[in-house]
């Protein structure tokens, strides 16, 4: 861990983290040293094994199931998070659904339920756990984007605009946040290899960049380094093996 993280900042949450991404991200912040709270929405046994993954390994977690779309919802997750380990010095906005559709099958009721749950969350946690950073003068906010941000990607209009509505936030935030020592940064990975592509037709492993799907493990390879390095804010890292170049 780095020094210039305090044993009182070592709280993090992480949002939708029962599996893929969100639960490698968790599994190594603990082992980091952080104690890690568990978000999940409807997985309780997911985040059950999440959580003993990470206690078997020396490290402290607990799991908390909460629909983080809703205001109340956030308010009484973020209080017994707090209550079991203190102020919140990290937060990963992971949580998110991916809907496919064609371009022609758009609906609005797939935009709404992907904005609420990809965008409106985000905001609803980030704004419930900013007390606790300021009150620290330590924070780093994480925000999981996705390529498809930059390219519309493979998946549908709603999740790209989500996605891309992700990186407005992270910039608001790290042009705000600064003078409290808390930094916002964006993840934009793609073709890594969870369910969210269930069901999605990829090219062959064979063609895409470097000839294989990422694992979610790189994925939380940069979510360590910008939990450790202070001095970037504002920033969104590609991991997608050159499919997009920056």
């Amino acid at each position: 861990m780095s020094e210039t993280l305090s044993e009182i900042s070592r709280h993090a949450l992480v949002t939708g983290a029962s599996r893929g991404i969100g639960r490698a991200i968790a599994l190594m912040l603990a082992r980091m040293g952080c104690k890690v709270t568990v978000n999940y929405v409807r997985n309780g046994a997911a985040a059950a094994e999440a959580v003993a993954l990470i206690e078997a390994d020396g490290g402290k977690a607990r799991a908390i199931g909460a629909d983080i779309s809703e205001p109340g919802a956030v308010a009484a997750l973020v209080k017994e998070a707090r209550g079991g380990f203190g102020p919140i010095g990290i937060l990963v906005n992971n949580a998110g659904i991916a809907r496919h559709s064609s371009v022609f099958e758009n609906t609005i009721e797939d935009f709404d339920a992907t904005f609420a749950t990809n965008v409106r969350s985000a905001f609803l946690v980030t704004q419930a756990v900013l007390p606790d950073m300021r009150d620290l003068a330590f924070g780093r906010l994480i925000f999981l984007s996705s390529t498809a941000a930059q390219t519309g990607g493979v998946i549908s209009a709603a999740y790209a605009g989500s996605k891309a509505a992700l990186l407005g936030m992270m910039h608001h935030y790290a042009a705000s946040l600064m003078p409290w020592n808390i930094t916002a940064n964006a993840i934009s990975p793609a073709f890594i290899d969870t369910d969210i592509f269930a069901g999605v037709t990829l090219p062959p492993a064979e063609k895409l960049p470097l000839g294989r799907m990422g694992r979610a493990d790189e994925v939380a390879e940069v979510a360590r380094m910008i939990v450790t390095c202070g001095f970037m804010t504002g920033q969104t890292i590609q991991v997608n093996a050159g499919r997009y170049m920056t």
